[in-house]
């Protein structure tokens, strides 16, 4: 389902939530109960094949299993029969409603575990300041991983109001090895992330957000995308709504989101390198700080993440773009892997939605300006790609606005556009405070 089909006849009051459902296609289709089926307007169903996810399909509330496999068959069938033929196994383009069954494991699965023997070991990072209730939830996920080998979970509270963090944690989590506390006292996305490095043990440095709930298979997915591809130093991951209750919640995916697609994809300076005038500098498409990992000597050869930027700081964000950036300028690949999948709770509001908006054009011009002062060899190439960016920015087919159809405000388009210009000065006034 497009973002787009999200707001068909959902302005104003005629909006209705959406429920979120899964449905894989190697088990029997079921009916998904809704306790409240006269609030809901449609379903939108993520659909997976051996736990590998194919694509968004929208439903009726309570759709039959019947109705279910000729959505599914109608929207996503070549994606379907290219898994099938992938895995060497019998293409069907039409699912039954009694799922696509066959013998043992899978090809997909068992390539899987092969390229997980003798995996590496993970910590992962989960920087939070006063979000408890989201924060044990995003937890709890991480604890009930498939992946493995071992992993253990580094908390930096970053500036807290309160000590409540620290007392979930040390109380929920009392002689569970795998989970630490620590404290940064200074404020900003990453410097809580540079802290929670200092703590860290794994080979592999894995970070989500604390207002994220991850996919059991999340972990597996990611090593699976380091060990396929060599020389990778970063691997992101789908970002899926948690809920989608509000209208702005899928304003949000019209306005992009977090999302980047189903298609497994690598990104290099060399042969990996996309059909993309402004590349890397786009580096929102590459993914999000929700969902990202690091090799974790080549994140230590980068110096970490640069403290002038992310939440918390004058700059807003760009703290996970400016890393995308230098991982890709320093000769290593970036690798997207939409099957690490993680749900995000998005903004319940529209004063949240813009204040998004306007955060991430900030955190964009910041994050260019980063680039420039870490690396000012760039400084030609950026300036010129700059004119390719009116055309990026206000083109409605660019890959930037191609979603956003009727419904949308376009006052959040004019808020980051606001924000990026004010960016390079933010970067520089946040810069003289991280000294």
């Amino acid at each position: 389902m497009t973002a787009g089909a999200l707001l068909q006849g959902a302005s104003g009051t005629e909006w209705q939530p959406v429920q979120l459902v899964e449905i894989e296609l190697s088990s029997p289709l079921r009916v998904h109960a809704c306790r409240e089926p006269d609030r809901f307007g449609s379903a939108q169903a993520l659909v997976r094949l051996h736990g590998r996810p194919l694509g968004l399909v929208t439903l009726p509330v309570e759709a039959s299993p019947e109705e279910q496999a000729q959505a599914v068959s109608s929207a996503l069938g070549s994606r379907i029969a290219d898994h099938l033929a992938g895995d060497g196994l019998d293409v069907v383009h039409r699912v039954p409603a009694d799922g696509l069954r066959h013998e043992g494991a899978p090809p997909c699965v068992e390539r899987r575990r092969a390229l997980l023997r003798n995996p590496p070991t993970v910590t992962v990072l989960v920087a939070t300041r006063d979000r408890t209730p989201e924060l044990g939830a995003c937890l709890e996920s991480l604890l009930t991983q498939d992946y493995p080998g071992p992993y253990d979970v580094v908390v930096t509270d970053s500036a807290p109001s309160s000590e409540a963090t620290r007392d979930y944690v040390h109380a929920r989590f009392d002689g569970d090895r795998r989970v630490r506390y620590v404290r940064a006292d200074r404020p900003g996305l990453a410097v809580a992330h540079n802290h929670g490095l200092g703590a860290a043990t794994g080979d592999i440095i894995a970070i989500t957000d604390d207002d994220v709930v991850v996919d059991a298979q999340w972990l597996s997915a990611v090593i699976e995308a380091f060990r396929a591809f060599p020389g990778t130093a970063c691997v992101t991951g789908l970002i899926l709504p948690f809920e989608l209750e509000t209208r702005p919640q899928a304003l949000l995916e019209q306005y992009g989101g977090f999302s980047r697609g189903f298609d497994r994809r690598a990104y290099s300076l060399g042969s990996d390198r996309p059909d993309d005038p402004l590349f890397p500098y786009t580096a929102g498409r590459l993914g999000s700080g929700a969902n990202m990992a690091f090799e974790a000597r080549a994140l230590e050869a980068l110096g970490g993440f640069d403290p002038a930027l992310g939440a918390g700081t004058p700059a807003r964000g760009g703290d996970d773009l400016a890393a995308f950036v230098q991982v890709l300028l320093a000769g290593h690949r970036l690798v997207y892997q939409p099957e690490a999948i993680v749900r995000h709770r998005h903004r319940r509001d529209f004063d949240g939605l813009r204040a998004m908006a306007d955060g991430y054009g900030v955190g964009l011009g910041a994050y260019l300006a980063s680039t420039v002062a870490t690396r000012p060899s760039v400084l030609l190439d950026v300036m010129r790609k700059a004119r390719g960016v009116p055309s990026y920015l206000l083109r409605s087919d660019s890959p930037k606005n191609r979603g956003k159809g009727r419904g949308y405000p376009r006052e959040l388009d004019r808020v980051e556009r606001l924000g990026m210009i004010r960016g390079p000065a933010a970067y520089a006034r946040s810069r003289r405070r991280s000294r």
